[in-house]
């Protein structure tokens, strides 16, 4: 893949050689973030994982503490009581069979979406295979499922994220912004770590961590230290 001036004077700034520590890695992914947006931060774990194995499939949510510096848009399937509960926690867009029968139709103004498990019937008959290969089927593991669903909604816009490992066994997942502080990232890089530290399988065996790069949107990666 070709390489454009700009990243390529970046890349001079990357020593490929070294393994830097993730105050380093940090503080280097924000000086090479100089596009005109506010590129996101992103980790990128390889694991010692076969993802083609169920027994060793790589699944689980995080709370970042300082968020992820983007607004979620919410789309919560509740009915009844469950309607003015996720109203009030912010969900941006709430029904039950109309909005089914929408995303259905090919709407996807939303980034994540939410469901009480007396929907889920509905959802997943209707809308398994449009949801399903996006990654926005509603799961109890994921923790998009429940009947607390305001706390649902709560954790998702106050930055609680989702990652799973690839088919080539690679987490991916934003930890924030460049205009973060220093200490915000790494503190968002920690918590995310523990996690997938956290969701390592009982079938894995041998180094569960191969590798971690941090990256912005538009910048070259940096290798860290593990």
């Amino acid at each position: 893949m070709a390489r454009g001036k700009r990243y390529r004077e970046l890349e001079t700034k990357v020593d490929r050689k070294k393994l830097y520590d993730a105050t380093e890695a940090v503080a280097l992914v924000r000086e090479l973030a100089t596009a005109k947006f506010d590129e996101t931060v992103e980790a990128h774990f390889r694991l010692g994982v076969d993802p083609r194995k169920s027994e060793q499939n790589v699944r689980g949510t995080v709370a970042l503490p300082h968020g992820t510096g983007r607004t979620v848009r919410v789309l919560a399937f509740v009915d009844g009581e469950n309607v003015a509960a996720a109203e009030a926690a912010g969900a941006d867009h709430v029904g039950g069979e109309e909005l089914i029968d929408r995303v259905a139709g090919g709407w996807f103004d939303f980034d994540a979406v939410v469901a009480t498990p007396q929907m889920m019937a509905a959802v997943g008959s209707k809308l398994g295979r449009i949801l399903g290969p996006r990654g926005l089927l509603p799961n109890p593991r994921a923790g998009t499922v429940g009947p607390d669903i305001a706390r649902i909604i709560t954790a998702l816009k106050a930055g609680q994220i989702e990652f799973r490992a690839d088919k080539t066994g690679v987490v991916h997942a934003p930890i924030g912004k460049a205009s973060f502080t220093a200490e915000q990232l790494e503190e968002n890089l920690a918590a995310l770590r523990n996690a997938v530290e956290a969701a390592k399988p009982d079938a894995a065996r041998g180094t569960y961590l191969r590798t971690l790069h941090l990256t912005s949107t538009m910048g070259p990666s940096v290798r860290v230290d593990l």
